[in-house]
């Protein structure tokens, strides 16, 4: 039954190579550098660190603001400043509030005296149950009243909620400002995020990175991911990331997937939200701990000739040119196609542009928006 699948699924790689290329097994030319699109496929060894640009952010962020209008009259702080969860930051004009607090101070103080009367009158049964329930009422309304005064005067005061740097200062002393209104911008410099952009090809291998349990001894000290930053002047240190959170829909321009890592901030230099950095993705313990699982490679990749015989081509990136092996096909999944024999994993196949390549023909890596089209001298 599975011999039965495996031809039927070689006869369709076929048909959609026929189709591709216009004919069975002609030949194509290696005059030209052909551009394609690669694939790596997952397991075993090969090229197993790769590389990608990365961008820095903090990990948390705040854009601070007072809880109520005013004119600023004191801005203790300055951008790039480090601050502690608590600090005091700036200061408004206190002077109306404090003057609204005193009235209803005064006011609270009166209904709280009368409310108090009332309970012995009414005890004696000198006053109707309705005058000691207003009396209760105005003392209520005074209480609460009191207690936004005292809320707002406060508020006059802009505390930092965590401790970090200032980013940006967006208002100048003596500035009258509104509730709400961004007066400083305050990010968590201490946990970075570093995030990059993956290709399909990789992403499935760094969303299992925070499943699996695995270390990695560099400098002595272990990394559960395998995945590290590089900053310029400190190529010699690598530190360590934590997989945060890994988008599940490709970026349509580019169709890659935005990966976002953590990282602690460096003691021995200073690294700041949009600085770049390098980051190094070891995939080889995850290659490894999955090498006897069925290579999944896609489709488009596979190429059959008319007896059936399915081949990927093998991308040298030394060489930049392409060889042909054959492997075994088993069950096709949407754009996908299971290989039983013929990979060990880590190859870099040829996964667009597969039907215009000779043996030993030259390629180079197409850009993830091109797309591989059939030259002028290539066979109808």
């Amino acid at each position: 039954m599975l011999g039965l699948t495996q031809k039927f699924a070689a006869a369709v790689l076929l048909l959609l190579t026929l189709v591709a290329c216009g004919q069975s097994e002609e030949a194509v030319a290696p005059a030209l550098t052909r551009p394609v699109k690669t694939f790596i496929v997952e397991g075993g060894g090969g090229n197993t660190l790769r590389t990608f640009p990365g961008r820095v952010d903090a990990s948390q962020r705040a854009e601070l603001s007072f809880r109520v209008p005013g004119r600023l009259q004191e801005i203790l702080v300055k951008e790039g400043d480090v601050v502690t969860e608590g600090q005091v930051l700036a200061r408004l004009d206190a002077s109306d509030y404090q003057l609204v607090y005193e009235d209803r101070k005064a006011t609270f103080d009166n209904s709280k005296s009368n409310f108090e009367r009332g309970k012995e009158l009414i005890a004696r049964g000198n006053i109707s149950r309705m005058d000691y329930d207003r009396m209760e009422a105005n003392f209520r309304t005074a209480s609460a009243a009191l207690s936004q005064a005292e809320k707002d005067v406060e508020y006059t005061v802009l505390k930092s909620p965590f401790s970090g740097r200032i980013a940006q200062r967006k208002v100048e002393n003596l500035e009258e400002v509104a509730a709400k209104q961004t007066v400083f911008s305050l990010q968590n410099t201490k946990q970075l995020d570093v995030i990059i952009e993956v290709p399909e090809s990789v992403v499935r291998m760094v969303r299992r990175m925070g499943d699996v349990d695995r270390s990695i001894e560099s400098d002595g000290k272990a990394n559960v991911t395998g995945a590290y930053a590089e900053f310029e002047g400190h190529s010699g240190e690598k530190f360590p990331l934590k997989p945060k959170e890994i988008a599940t829909k490709a970026n349509d321009q580019t169709q890659t997937f935005r990966a976002t890592f953590t990282m602690d901030s460096p003691a021995t230099f200073t690294v700041l939200p949009g600085m770049t950095t390098t980051v190094l993705l070891d995939l080889s313990q995850l290659i490894a701990a999955e090498s006897d699982l069925i290579k999944r490679v896609p489709v488009r990749a596979v190429q059959s000739d008319s007896a059936l015989q399915s081949s990927v081509w093998i991308l040298d990136p030394d060489s930049m040119t392409v060889a042909s092996r054959a492997v075994v096909i088993g069950r096709m999944s949407g754009d996908q196609v299971e290989v039983t024999e013929g990979l060990v994993g880590g190859e870099e196949i040829v996964a667009v542009g597969a039907p215009y390549l000779a043996e030993g023909m030259k390629v180079s890596r197409m850009a993830l928006t091109e797309q591989a089209v059939p030259r002028a001298d290539d066979p109808l």
